[in-house]
């Protein structure tokens, strides 16, 4: 029998297994990342393309940022609506069609406008797939929410490597062309498993923290009914663990904007070395993610969130301030390992708590990281120096592993 998902959208009521389910949703955070570094490694073509300074592509680029950033909370209200599986799938096909926008334009401020658009459908992708995420780990009752993101990482360096490798012999419009079409042919073969609107339990799961849904009532990961409201007490430990994002990526937006230019300035590396400390701190992150459910079941969420804070302010204080090359690699990489399962874990206890709406929140705040990051170490740069500047990467991860024993008492886990 065949009924129809809310919106129109046809699917099986039959249920999915939740391992075709846990797979469809990896291949959407891969893609989500695979995207978004294509576009990046681009962004100097695009530059020159536009003629833009580095002020004004500066601006243009913030259009990214504010798109995403207002379409978070508008999407978490979508998914309790149409459900978050369907949502994931309408912005995987409108992030494949904007990333072909940035290189069809001439000037600065139509690549601002464009980037808009290409952001809002990053920023509902990530809260959508999140909190489907959410959903599937509450089903499965398995912390595996950093396997996700390790997806999402290892997308973000395929793309990368792609997008370097083609560089030379593509133009920017038929590359960003032929990631769109990746990104619709991947959306339509994996889609309908998210459309699939039932998830069937593994063995002995039961939700965590509501009654088993009556017959009839919408399955997990599928416009569950929301409280209309947070509680004074939700919402606060939604917001601890949305600054505990916060923390989490400002060190990764410090590093992808500073990281290469504090090798280059400050301890004298060429390009190559330059560009492999990114990559270091990139690989590391995954290699922990990947690694992060066995830790989660292991140490529990409360001991990974400190240990982790406390791990990546060590490697950035030794990032930041090694008086040579090998241990300034050494240092970006122990931190890309400690803040590694951090946001993962912030973003999931958020969405437990509160569904969709916490997803939306929480990765808000953590999304705010990133636009706090850069300029501000770029201010601190000019009035102290760089390497000093980084060091407040090691301060506000000492913060989230301060907030990760707050959370335990606010949440009495």
């Amino acid at each position: 029998m065949r009924t129809a998902l809310p919106g129109g959208l046809g699917g099986d009521t039959a249920p999915l297994p939740p391992a075709r389910l846990r797979t469809a949703l990896t291949v959407f955070f891969a893609l989500d990342g695979f995207l978004f570094a294509g576009w990046v490694v681009r962004i100097p073509a695009v530059k020159h393309q536009t003629g833009a300074t580095a002020s004004a592509l500066g601006l243009a680029l913030l259009g990214v940022s504010a798109g995403a950033v207002v379409t978070m909370m508008l999407t978490g209200r979508l998914c309790r609506r149409y459900g978050s599986h369907a949502v994931t799938v309408v912005c995987g096909v409108l992030l494949s069609l904007s990333i072909t926008l940035p290189a069809q334009t001439h000037t600065p401020l139509a690549l601002g406008l464009v980037l808009l658009l290409f952001g809002a459908a990053y920023g509902g992708m990530n809260v959508a797939m999140n909190s489907a995420a959410v959903d599937l780990v509450a089903s499965l009752r398995r912390p595996v929410m950093p396997s996700f993101h390790a997806a999402f990482s290892i997308g973000g360096m395929a793309g990368a490597g792609l997008g370097g490798l083609v560089a030379g012999g593509l133009s920017p419009s038929a590359h960003l062309f032929g990631l769109a079409g990746v990104g619709l042919l991947v959306t339509a073969v994996t889609g309908p498993a998210l459309l699939r609107n039932r998830v069937a339990p593994g063995p002995g799961a039961t939700e965590p923290t509501a009654p088993r849904p009556a017959a009839g009532a919408r399955p997990p990961g599928e416009a569950r009914e929301q409280p209309r409201g947070m509680t004074g007490r939700v919402r606060r430990v939604v917001v601890l663990f949305g600054v505990i994002a916060l923390c989490t990526a400002y060190g990764e937006g410090a590093l992808a904007e500073w990281g290469a230019l504090h090798l280059t300035q400050d301890l004298h590396a060429g390009p190559g070395p330059a560009a492999a400390g990114y990559s270091l701190f990139a690989l590391t992150m995954a290699v922990g993610r990947l690694g992060g459910t066995s830790l989660l079941e292991r140490f529990g969420q409360t001991r990974t969130l400190v240990a982790g804070g406390v791990t990546a302010a060590s490697g950035m204080l030794l990032g930041a301030l090694a008086p040579v090359l090998w241990l300034a690699l050494l240092g970006f990489a122990v931190a890309g390992l400690g803040l590694a399962n951090i946001f993962p874990v912030a973003v999931s206890r958020a969405g437990a708590l509160a569904g969709p709406a916490g997803v939306a929140a929480a990765s808000t705040l953590g999304y705010g990281g990133m636009l706090l990051g850069p300029p501000l170490i770029g201010f601190l740069a000019d009035w102290i120096s760089l390497p000093v500047a980084l060091t407040t990467v090691t301060l506000f991860a000492a913060v989230a592993a301060v907030l990760g024993c707050t959370a335990r008492t606010a949440t009495h886990t």
